[in-house]
């Protein structure tokens, strides 16, 4: 791949080049000192990648990436010193188009952060080109106590990538804290933020945020978020569950994995949701849903930042409404409404 390194620390620039060198499948086009001269350069010259630094004189990362996102739109990771106190910033920027973010590699040591780094970019890479398919999961079923608890129980199933973080505070923050539903959210990145991300987003809307741990089972009022590698999984008895398999797809954590996953488990009522992301991943899942009777739910085309993942839903016949982003929160809700019929909150 073209990469374009943006970064004003020298020290930085000079690790980012070295664990570049580590592949011959990379080539560093360009380098850009704050994100102006990223903005030029990009439009002068575009990568098939740009590695954005966050803090920057002149012109922040975030600023450069909504910028080159709407003059000249390439694929961007973020590469940061630390998520801590720029936590904000991060998802600010995948909001305006990057597509994953990653630490930034130091020189010396054999934990030096270049292996994560090369293994993002050709995570990248491959999703530019093709997906991953989904994987089948045995059948099974609840007992009859399970199914009665489960039965007054709705889940909010959602999943987003590219632009994700914004796209998931637009739609929580229409949610009430005493919402009659859980949610679990499945977004594609890397485990390192992903605590961050439950905590960002926690601090701005009125439910409860936060990290999903291993055999929790979903609970009402409650957003849960993954916070490792692994896959999510519903399980028989309605817990939800990190898995390393299937180990041959490639999105960690799957949406289609764990779309399917409650599709085959859960047997309360869904509202299935995917968001802006690029690929496929999320729509044979979400087809699994609605052909379980569940309500499914695209964003459209317009508000999101990349039109993959929710327009593979569509074509695949998974979707049962396609709205703007500023609407599906509310849509929630009344769908939600005990009038409507779709939960039963007995």
């Amino acid at each position: 791949m073209k990469i374009g390194i943006v970064n004003d620390m020298p020290m930085a620039v000079e690790a980012l080049r070295r664990a570049l060198l580590a592949s011959d499948r990379h080539q560093v086009v360009w380098t850009a000192e704050n994100g102006a001269v990223a903005v030029a350069r990009a439009a002068e010259n575009p990568p098939d990648l740009i590695l954005m630094d966050l803090i920057m004189p002149v012109m922040d990362g975030v600023e450069a990436t909504r910028r080159i996102m709407r003059t000249s739109p390439c694929n961007i990771l973020v590469v940061t010193a630390s998520v801590s106190g720029n936590s904000g910033k991060v998802f600010e920027a995948m909001g305006a188009g990057a597509l994953d973010v990653v630490a930034t590699p130091v020189m010396g040591g054999r934990n030096n952060g270049a292996m994560a780094l090369l293994q993002k970019i050709d995570r990248i890479a491959r999703i530019s080109g093709k997906s991953a398919g989904p994987a089948a999961k045995p059948a099974a079923t609840a007992s009859p106590a399970q199914r009665r608890e489960v039965e007054k129980h709705c889940l909010v199933a959602i999943g987003s990538s590219t632009g994700g973080p914004q796209a998931l505070l637009r739609i929580l923050r229409h949610l009430p804290a005493d919402l009659r539903a859980s949610v679990v959210v499945i977004q594609h990145m890397d485990e390192q933020f992903a605590g961050g991300l439950a905590e960002w987003l926690d601090n701005q809307v009125r439910i409860r945020v936060r990290v999903l741990e291993n055999g929790e089972r979903p609970r009402q009022g409650t957003v849960l978020i993954p916070a490792t590698g692994n896959h999510v999984v519903m399980t028989p008895s309605n817990n939800l569950s990190y898995s390393a398999d299937p180990r041959d797809n490639f999105y960690h954590p799957s949406v289609d994995v764990f779309f399917k996953s409650v599709a085959r488990y859960w047997h309360g009522n869904c509202i299935g949701i995917i968001l802006t992301g690029m690929g496929r991943d999320g729509a044979e899942g979400l087809l699994a849903l609605r052909r379980n009777n569940h309500y499914s739910i695209a964003q459209d085309r317009e508000s999101c930042v990349v039109y993959g993942m929710p327009k593979a839903a569509v074509e695949v016949g998974a979707v049962c409404e396609v709205l703007p982003l500023d609407a599906i929160g509310s849509r929630i809700n009344e769908l939600l409404n005990p009038q409507r019929g779709l939960c039963n909150h007995e």
